[in-house]
């Protein structure tokens, strides 16, 4: 018999408490768009950071439900528009619930390298190639090198925090 150990007597963190100490961590929201054979897709996420500078890299952290998981499994690209505070609507529209060509009809969009949608007047946009994907529990977290900038629109960032958002100058 094997004696208990603090690790295993320590009760697991339960979900929901987790979600709502998360809720407390303020966030950039950005705007992920992909193109390809896996047809055109986005959602609101803020789940993401930069990985390095040499080659430039970030991360996305893609839940496994979300609308637009199908279209980032077989598609190998994907934009991080980085939104603005004057582009609640479209961070709402991409949200979820909403149908896919609806979501797109809330902004304007142009194209880089990767063909994946930019939006117009975000405050940066990273346009990028998956490089890598990690199954983690409920999510893939997708490794994106950055092929190609676009942006510097002006306006104030849009952070979410405490389940809503809000305004930062810059």
């Amino acid at each position: 018999m094997t004696e208990p150990t603090p690790e295993s007597m320590t009760p697991p963190v339960e979900a929901d408490a987790y979600r709502a100490a998360m809720a407390r961590t303020a966030s950039a929201v950005h705007l992920v768009t992909t193109d390809g054979p896996g047809g055109r897709a986005g959602f609101t996420a803020t789940a993401v950071c930069s990985v390095s500078d040499r080659p430039p890299t970030l991360l996305v952290c893609l839940n496994r439900t979300a609308s637009a998981y199908a279209a980032l499994s077989l598609n190998d690209v994907l934009c991080v528009n980085i939104l603005g505070a004057h582009q609640r609507g479209v961070a709402d529209a991409f949200g979820g619930g909403t149908p896919m060509d609806d979501r797109f009809a809330a902004g304007t969009w142009s194209r880089l390298v990767t063909g994946s949608p930019v939006l117009d007047g975000a405050l940066m946009a990273f346009d990028c190639r998956i490089v890598g994907r990690q199954a983690v529990a409920t999510h893939d977290v997708l490794f994106c090198e950055v092929v190609a900038l676009a942006g510097a629109g002006a306006g104030d960032g849009l952070l979410y925090a405490d389940r809503r958002y809000h305004a930062l100058p810059l």
